[in-house]
């Protein structure tokens, strides 16, 4: 499933804190996921989760905003054309988020959202011209081998035929971390002027006017048991983002980024409590490797530029 984080350098660090607050975020995120999960199973569809997660996480993220120095006035832009560039991006990357937690298990849609800084590097040679590695390239070659187990496309081959995802939902999931990927290279743009309340708070409010706007075609009136789901992701997405923001207050991104990946225990854990789906031997051995090419590739580019701006995970996009 974001991020609109900033790196931030040059302070006394605060690293057990830093990863506290990551750990938090997490399984803010985690818990996101898993009740939006939940939401689909009643029905719910990408639209009305697009505007129930925004709209119930505005809240959060303008109380953060108050209690950042200069209050409102972080909300000011001298690039509005650019956030709206960067919501559109975001929203169609969020809504192919959601669509594939609908079609697909809760830990393998996590798990497929986490290839974004695949395409990032991918699109950070062909758009950025940045040079790329023979180290990076294998890293994004383990990548996509952990994309095919996750697949489980063939009889006997870590899953049995019926155990095969939906194509329609893998293909949701990567065009998702494609577009993510996207939002990760636009924002290296708008930091550079931006402040990153501006950037948190624009989308949020981008992304709750469009899910308003097509609400009145896809949305249903729902139980109040379903609507609570819907009202807690808002609420624990925007907690996600608050913890993510802090995190990188505390602490260097190459520090605490990789507790991002407890996403996927979280979605292991939550898939076969809530709902009973036990992961198969292609999920556990496909998201070991997509892990591991996405730390390699933040890793790297630590090193590069001793502040990557390519995450392990997206930004909630």
């Amino acid at each position: 499933m974001s991020k609109d984080v900033q790196a931030t350098g040059g302070r006394g660090d605060d690293i057990a804190g830093g990863i506290a607050l990551r750990i938090a975020a997490a399984g803010c995120f985690s818990v996101m996921a898993a009740v939006l999960k939940l939401a689909s199973l009643d029905g719910v569809v990408a639209p009305e989760m697009l505007f129930y997660r925004a709209f119930f996480g505005l809240p959060v993220v303008l109380a953060w905003v108050l209690t950042q120095p200069g209050g409102l006035a972080g909300l000011t832009t001298r690039r509005p054309l650019a956030h709206v560039g960067r919501s559109a991006l975001g929203i169609a990357s969020i809504l192919c988020v959601f669509q594939a937690l609908t079609l697909l298990p809760l830990a393998d849609a996590t798990t497929l959202s986490f290839t974004a800084p695949i395409f990032a590097t991918l699109l950070s040679f062909f758009i950025l011209k940045e040079a790329v590695g023979p180290r990076r390239w294998a890293a994004v070659a383990m990548g996509f081998v952990g994309v095919v187990l996750v697949m489980r496309p063939a009889p006997g081959a870590l899953g049995a035929a019926h155990n095969a995802l939906p194509l329609e939902g893998i293909a949701f999931g990567l065009v998702a971390a494609l577009l993510t990927a996207g939002v990760t290279i636009t924002l290296r743009q708008l930091r550079d002027t931006e402040h990153v309340a501006a950037i948190v708070f624009w989308f949020f409010v981008g992304s709750s006017a469009v899910g308003a706007i097509l609400l009145p075609f896809v949305g249903h009136w729902r139980s109040p048991q379903t609507l609570a789901l819907l009202v807690g992701s808002g609420i624990a997405g925007g907690l996600a983002q608050l913890f993510m923001t802090a995190s990188l207050q505390k602490a260097p991104v190459a520090v605490v980024a990789p507790f991002d990946y407890l996403q996927i225990v979280g979605a292991l854990v939550f898939g076969w409590w809530l709902m009973s789906t036990t992961p198969t031997l292609g999920t556990l051995a496909g998201a070991a490797l997509i892990a591991s090419s996405g730390l390699y590739t933040a890793w790297r580019e630590h090193v590069r530029r001793k502040g990557s701006l390519i995450q392990p995970t997206a930004p909630p996009v």
